[in-house]
């Protein structure tokens, strides 16, 4: 399935100092920001990392060329809104990744205050969902395409989202709460072969120079479990000791990219010897259920 943002008017900066004039979306300060932002370039695409709440990480997808863009997981709508105005974008569209309220619960105010959007995503619980997607759909943002790839386990309908780039440029995949730099999300409406699945047979297939764009700043304590299950990986540990003085600094420690996840992420590495001595089985689904349940209860 293609889906295009073109055949309906886009969000303007008139709109958008309208809406900024009336926006009350967050009970939180908008000022608050537990990382600086970024802006990431890929080529003719960018992505501007928005933080959110205490952990997350909302995005803006830019194409530079169109100037359209779209939010992904805009929990605080009033930073999305105020990046949007800040860089005269056309905003068209949410990515959701999954229906938890810290990704999907800013949607409908950010439709509210923007006017007619539309909202993606794998999950009819997704507040203000206009465009349901599954495994393979695509979706145009600008001249941008956009891969839809199923991976539910954290959630039953979670969606991840893959954008190849032009030629020569580096693509990126927006994660939400599956792939976190070093982990993974907890299963809560999933099982552990879903979850192999969706990082193993899916995640790790993309390019290996690929951007990992996840949904939170969970990075070091994710790095501290994987140090625990790995004490000799040694791209582990300078890892760990690099994401320690990003934080100390107050910036983020994302994007990774699937191969750096490849040597450092005990979930995307439950093939590998190490992982299987620790977790004392060799089926790799069963691996990854031990590692999961040792990472639930690691303090």
């Amino acid at each position: 399935m293609w889906v295009t943002a073109a055949f309906r008017p886009a969000f303007r900066l008139s709109v958008i100092v309208a809406a900024l004039k009336q926006v009350s979306v967050s009970s939180r300060n908008i000022s608050h920001f537990h990382s600086h932002q970024q802006t990431v370039s890929h080529g003719s695409m960018e992505v501007h990392l928005v933080p959110a709440l205490d952990d997350n990480y909302m995005y803006i997808l830019e194409d530079t060329t169109t100037k359209e863009c779209a939010a992904v997981d805009p929990v605080e709508p009033g930073k999305i809104l105020n990046e949007v105005k800040n860089r005269n974008l056309s905003l068209t569209s949410i990515l959701t990744t999954h229906h938890h309220w810290d990704h999907a619960g800013g949607n409908k105010a950010l439709v509210k205050e923007a006017g007619k959007l539309m909202v993606f995503g794998g999950d009819d619980r997704i507040d203000g969902l206009t465009h349901k997607v599954k495994h393979g759909d695509q979706i145009k943002v600008g001249s941008l395409d956009i891969q839809c790839l199923f991976t539910p386990c954290h959630t039953s309908g979670h969606i991840c989202y893959f954008i190849p780039g032009p030629s020569s440029q580096q693509p990126i995949v927006f994660t939400g709460d599956t792939l976190f730099m070093g982990g993974c999300g907890r299963f809560f409406e999933g099982t552990a072969d879903q979850m192999y699945n969706a990082l193993v047979m899916i995640l790790s297939r993309l390019p290996q120079h690929t951007k990992v764009y996840c949904g939170h700043e969970y990075t070091i304590n994710n790095l501290r479990f994987a140090a625990h299950v790995e004490p000799h990986n040694e791209d582990i540990s300078k890892t760990l000791e690099w994401a320690k003085s990003q934080r100390s600094q107050k910036q983020a420690t994302i994007p990774s990219t699937v191969e750096q996840e490849m040597k450092i992420n005990p979930f995307m590495r439950v093939g590998e010897q190490p992982v299987q001595t620790f977790a004392g089985k060799t089926d790799p689904i069963q691996v990854m259920a031990h590692v999961r349940k040792e990472k639930d209860n690691f303090k």
